[in-house]
């Protein structure tokens, strides 16, 4: 948790920092669901634990390395965007894309990171209804939010130059 409130606030710090170069906003009518879908995942993951005493399975030590492998990725997909990297979808008209870090491999590192965690932070300490929940409302989000950013990116960037054309491990539709 001390985690994600840390990248709120690198995130409002990009924020202000892109919005006075011009930047522009997509997506804005799913971000609050998107927010209140990762305040929910921590209300239901301790709920889960503390209410429904869920109790760490034997294999733990499986989806905890998977969270450490996420750390090292997210850690490495924000550094490679800098400035540019948010929770909210905010693109610079005319930009060039970052096309470095992991986002040479996958066009969404970030949201593989994000569900992946939503998959393994429950795992690790036995809370499985919140595991099965979130992942699946995580799914339903990113089917939302990656079209969205996808033709944000397409419309106001050198995406399609950049990305669009190379296959990836998640290419767009």
């Amino acid at each position: 948790m001390i985690q994600r409130l840390a990248e709120v606030r690198i995130a409002k710090s990009n924020e202000q920092k892109l919005r006075n170069k011009g930047a522009v906003e997509a997506g804005k009518d799913h971000y609050k669901w998107m927010v209140l879908m990762h305040v929910s995942f921590f209300v239901a993951f301790f709920s889960e634990v503390y209410l429904l005493n869920a109790k760490p399975p034997s294999w733990w030590l499986i989806p905890f390395v998977l969270f450490l492998i996420a750390q090292v990725i997210r850690i490495w997909a924000i550094s490679s965007l800098g400035v540019y990297w948010n929770t909210k979808i905010l693109l610079l008209p005319g930009a060039k894309v970052v096309a470095k870090g992991p986002y040479r491999f996958m066009r969404h590192p970030n949201y593989t990171v994000v569900s992946l965690e939503l998959l393994v932070i429950p795992l690790i300490f036995g809370a499985y209804y919140t595991a099965i929940l979130f992942t699946i409302l995580n799914i339903l989000m990113l089917r939302v939010r990656i079209p969205v950013e996808e033709k944000a990116l397409m419309e106001l960037t050198d995406y399609e130059n950049s990305h669009g054309q190379k296959q990836r491990f998640f290419p767009s539709q």
